[in-house]
């Protein structure tokens, strides 16, 4: 490299970190700007020589990073050094010690609990990203900074995806989505939630992005307009009253659309709440921002007519992730639905910056409570302090915290339980405690006795009738949805399969000495493996529930003798029909050498031949022109997902490094099964409209149709054996213009 690029490079290098520094200064943080300076000479010498992938001086995405904390979250000096020096340990010869002696433990603390867990140091059952997420999550309970730091790490590389190979940026998508953009949104950070869905839905689905982006670009005009009628009325009313506003139009993210329309299968013209109209006003007296911000809507109501049912007050009782603001939706005088929402400048910076905009406000009179950001993280807590969580099910456990809609319920006495859409009498209980979980028998909403499965209503008054014995069950973990009931259900039922496990484990070695055999490990392999277990703790579990009882037939087994016996394991219940040995041992033989030789950085084509290899996700269903991606399974085989598939979300957080990038090249030569969903009007002759539609497309087998008809309605499914998405696109199409016909859409089976 010449010294003119060098000098460029030094010039970009100190540039930005000097906007980090006028950033910093024009907050309300301490002056720390030595500290600051500090931490970057440090980060800059440590990373010297390295390179990004997309080319650029490492030392510029700690700076990124260090920016998107100060300026987009707020933070202060602690988390910008540690931003600063963030992946120090994890790339550079430095440790942790030597972070805590130049700059602190509290700095110390955040970079370790940032730092990657190092891939390689895990069973192959195990996960290094969940693992990764794990790690964060205990530091996190200590230090919030910690999931901040992260979360901006992961907003610098969304921002910077582009140089990554594509099963990389699947993998990056999939923990954005899984588990990176529900964090940022349940700790407020509102901004940075929506970028990071922007950015995946933009990488994850391209044409989709596209075609949304273009959709709103054209649309734009037309919500100007709206606005410009809409608006006018309400600035005279809030003038008349002495307020100090500002009007801003909110449109719904690309992301949100589409997941709307994915949702409810409707175009992108049926999506109505596309528009909606925030009002951010200035309080008078900071102490009574919330009456201001109910008479702000009174005077609304005298202007246009609320819609009855839209209503939302999340002032008195704020969301979760401290969210306040008023909601309802208003018919304008071009009789169009907008959505209109109220709130203070602070609330206003609260649902953009997270918790801590609440730093701006606290000298300001401004009433703040930081239990609702105490009691999550101690629902963490309470997860993680299950002895033995299996990580992967942890993610799943994580994900249930991070919910966005929400109820509030009440005890008897009156307090406000806050809890997720969907939450039963079981969730409520274990959200009082979880002696009142574990000893619940039975409940009562709104003074009515009811099931424990009961899902509960926003306003319901709920009373948990208790005993004196512990009655967990193992239904309940279809009951409940919070991450503390299915994690105290859960532990409390793998307690008692150990301790089965442990009577089945005694019994197995009672029966093998009773019948002249050492418990060994040879003989208890041989025994799981004539049971079709993997492993001998599935077997003692068996054993000891009394799923397997052990007899003759084990003492056949173990003699050598080839019984015509039966398993009761899962086996039984497999059609007894394969081909020989040796032909079955040839094809995974084929299959497992072929998937050796993926090279898992370039896109696998998949033609006729290579579809032979792999195997179809049978929830996902995916088919020619669908966005797929290909997971490499345990069992070292190749499955093909849909992209959205909720099984390849999973795998692209839990086993990224098994991603394979894949695209179709296929040529109209096998066909597949796709299902289309339809719904009308009853009349005479539209089965014969449907058949006359289907008998136009000559290459298309109609594989099965059901059709069931209610009260003028009819519903129903048809299969047909189609070549690609195109034509089960066009087949909806045409099916949708038969008159009676309302909807003819693909039907998802995982959604």
């Amino acid at each position: 490299m010449n010294n003119l690029q060098e000098q460029r490079e030094e010039q970009m290098i100190q540039a930005a970190f000097n906007r980090l520094k006028e950033c910093y200064l024009a907050s309300r943080h301490r002056r720390k700007i030595e500290l600051i300076t500090r931490a970057f000479n440090f980060a800059k010498a440590a990373h010297k020589g390295i390179r990004r992938r997309s080319g650029e001086p490492y030392i510029m995405h700690p700076l990124a990073v260090a920016q998107i904390c100060c300026e987009e979250i707020g933070l202060g000096s602690t988390t910008i050094c540690a931003a600063l020096l963030h992946d120090v340990v994890e790339d550079t010869e430095y440790t942790r010690a030597d972070i805590a002696n130049i700059f602190g433990d509290k700095v110390a603390n955040i970079v370790e609990g940032v730092t990657k867990v190092g891939s390689g140091i895990f069973a192959d059952r195990g996960s290094s990203q969940a693992e990764t997420f794990k790690k964060i999550l205990l530091t996190m309970s200590d230090d919030i900074r910690v999931i901040l730091v992260k979360i901006a790490d992961r907003l610098h590389n969304m921002r910077t995806l582009a140089s990554m190979p594509q099963n990389k940026q699947m993998k990056i998508v999939g923990e954005t989505l899984f588990i990176y953009a529900p964090l940022a949104d349940r700790l407020g950070l509102n901004r940075i939630k929506t970028e990071l869905e922007n950015l995946s839905f933009k990488y994850e689905h391209p044409e989709e992005y596209k075609m949304v982006l273009d959709k709103l670009h054209e649309s734009r005009m037309e919500r100007d307009d709206d606005i410009r009628d809409f608006t006018p009325a309400i600035c005279k009313a809030l003038d008349d009253m002495g307020v100090e506003y500002t009007i801003k139009a909110r449109i719904k993210s690309p992301f949100s659309i589409w997941q709307k329309m994915v949702r409810k299968k409707v175009p992108f013209e049926e999506v109505f709440d596309i528009l909606a109209v925030r009002i951010i006003f200035h309080p008078k007296d900071r102490r009574q921002e919330i009456s201001e911000a109910y008479a702000i809507y009174a005077a609304l109501t005298q202007i246009y007519t609320p819609h009855p049912t839209r209503f939302r007050d999340w002032l008195a009782v704020p969301k979760a992730n401290g969210y306040q603001a008023l909601h309802n939706t208003f018919m304008s005088k071009q009789g169009k639905w907008i959505e209109v929402q109220i709130r203070s400048d602070r609330m206003d910076d609260i649902a953009e910056q997270g918790f801590a905009a609440h730093w701006k406000y606290k000298d300001q009179g401004a009433s703040y409570d930081e239990n609702e950001l105490d009691s999550w993280i101690n629902s963490i807590k309470q997860i993680l302090d299950d002895p033995q969580p299996d990580t992967l099910d942890l993610l799943d456990t994580i994900k249930l915290n991070l919910f966005v809609s929400e109820i509030n319920v009440f005890s008897p006495k009156g307090d406000i339980v806050t809890l997720p859409q969907g939450a039963s009498v079981l969730d409520f209980a274990f959200a009082i405690h979880s002696f009142v979980g574990s000893h619940c028998m039975s409940a009562k909403v709104n003074h009515h006795l009811v099931p424990l499965s009961q899902r509960l209503q926003s306003g319901d008054q709920v009373q948990i009738i208790t005993g004196n014995e512990n009655n967990i069950h193992p239904d309940w973990l279809g009951y409940v949805t919070t991450a503390k009931a299915k994690g105290k259900i859960a532990a409390f039922l793998r307690k008692a399969d150990r301790d089965k496990q442990h009577e089945g484990e005694q019994m197995v070695a009672d029966f093998l000495k009773a019948n002249d055999y050492e418990p060994n490990t040879s003989h208890i392999n041989k025994l799981y493996t004539f049971h079709h277990f993997s492993r001998p703790d599935e077997l003692y579990l068996a054993v000891g529930k009394g799923k397997v009882v052990l007899g003759e037939a084990d003492v056949n087994f173990l003699k050598g003798k080839k019984e015509k016996v039966r398993s009761k394991g899962w086996r039984r219940y497999v059609p007894f029909m394969k081909p020989k040995v040796q032909e079955v041992q040839r094809m995974e033989g084929d299959v497992q050498d072929f998937v050796k030789g993926i090279n898992r950085s370039h896109t696998l084509l998949l033609d006729e031949k290579t579809l032979e290899k792999c195997t179809l996700c049978p929830n996902c269903r995916p088919i020619p022109g669908d966005e797929v991606l290909a997971y490499i399974n345990q069992q070292q085989e190749l499955e093909i997902h849909r992209r959205d598939c909720n099984l390849a979300l999973k795998y692209k957080t839990s086993f990224g490094q098994n991603i394979v990038a894949v695209d179709w090249d296929m040529h109209r030569r096998v066909a597949f099964d796709s299902y289309i969903y339809l719904e009308g009007r009853d009349a005479k002759g539209v089965l014969q409209s449907i058949s006359n539609v289907l008998t136009t497309f000559q290459y298309l087998d109609l594989r099965a149709i059901e059709l069931h008809t209610k009260d003028g309605i009819f519903q129903g499914e048809i299969c047909v054996s189609v070549f690609d998405v195109h034509d089960i696109q066009m087949v909806c199409t045409q099916l949708q213009q038969i008159e009676q016909v309302i909807r003819a859409v693909r039907k998802d089976f995982y959604q």
